[in-house]
């Protein structure tokens, strides 16, 4: 009877120490161990882990970039995506540097990392549990890193909720645009001191893609490194050749994101193009302000939605 009694209590202790977890698999194939529901989450990339979990409904207590106080050094893309007044994360250091000291106040219970990170790994699980969610690949594309983090995390109701009110917004833009989008493409591309063309992993490229666009097909040698990252360097003579439908512009995050200062940082690169393009000449260009599409979230793609809206109510 007592040693039944000594292997109960030995059960009841085991399983006491191991409940509330859950073993997962990360992207880069690693075991780890992480809470069922984390309660203070430091991600390594905010714009590409931390705005898709606040979307979500998670709180995230830390990440790169922020000031103690919660300040961001450049754009704040919580509240250009997500809206003013939502609690911000606390900084663990400069990009690329990461302050353990900041880190271990946070007292993190989960660390969310991209696949460069794993360099990383070692010295951050001495803090807490290590995640690294893959932003490259078919997997990574549009949306596909909220869908993954809400798999991740419990919150697949959460983001169906999003999903839902998304696919309504979808179907109400398409019944504005000038003109039936199948077969017609488009090629969205991001200033910065040179052209780029953007790829898969932003919410603008799944919204345009889920309208009904096709991407335009651009020489092997164009834009280099095309894949699921968010941009790709390309070259201006192939910029200037293609004649999409329908034009996507947006430029660099600390320039001025609004037409106007879009148009002329383009042209800049691109001298001239407002005056030889197919999209211009018909009325095609679509101005995007880069802070708030270019999230892997519903956001991102509700307000490409906006965007689109807008140029199609003037096209009518």
């Amino acid at each position: 009877m007592r040693l039944q009694i000594l292997f109960a209590l030995l059960f009841a202790i085991n399983a006491a120490a191991f409940a509330g977890e859950r073993t997962v698999t990360d992207d880069t194939g690693r075991t780890v161990t992480i809470p069922d529901e984390p309660k203070r989450i430091v991600v390594m990339h905010e714009p590409l882990l931390g705005v898709p979990l606040m979307e979500l409904g998670i709180g995230v207590v830390g990440g790169y970039g922020r000031t103690d106080d919660g300040k961001f050094v450049s754009i704040d893309f919580i509240d250009t995506v997500l809206g003013d007044g939502l609690p911000k994360p606390k900084g663990i250091g400069p990009v690329g540097q990461v302050d353990l000291e900041r880190l271990l106040a946070l007292n993190p219970d989960l660390i969310i990392g991209i696949e460069i990170d794993v360099d990383k790994v070692a010295q951050l699980s001495t803090v807490a549990p290590v995640y690294l969610q893959k932003i490259n690949g078919s997997k990574a594309r549009g949306i596909g890193v909220q869908k993954d983090l809400a798999q991740l995390l419990g919150r697949q109701q959460a983001f169906a909720e999003r999903v839902a009110v998304y696919r309504a917004r979808l179907e109400a833009v398409r019944k504005v645009l000038p003109s039936d989008p199948t077969g017609k493409t488009y090629l969205a591309v991001f200033l910065t001191d040179q052209l780029n063309a953007v790829s898969d992993l932003s919410g603008a490229i799944q919204a345009i893609d889920d309208l009904g666009f096709t991407p335009l097909k651009l020489p092997q040698s164009s834009a280099s490194g095309m894949g699921s990252t968010l941009l790709a360097p390309m070259n201006p003579e192939v910029f200037a050749r293609a004649n999409p439908d329908l034009l996507i512009v947006m430029n660099t995050y600390i320039g001025a994101r609004d037409e106007a200062g879009t148009r002329a940082a383009l042209d800049r690169i691109v001298p001239g193009w407002d005056r030889f393009t197919k999209p211009v000449r018909e009325g095609n260009v679509v101005f995007l302000d880069s802070s708030k599409v270019t999230t892997p979230t519903v956001a991102s793609a509700l307000h490409t939605l906006d965007a689109i809206e807008a140029w199609a109510k003037k096209k009518r």
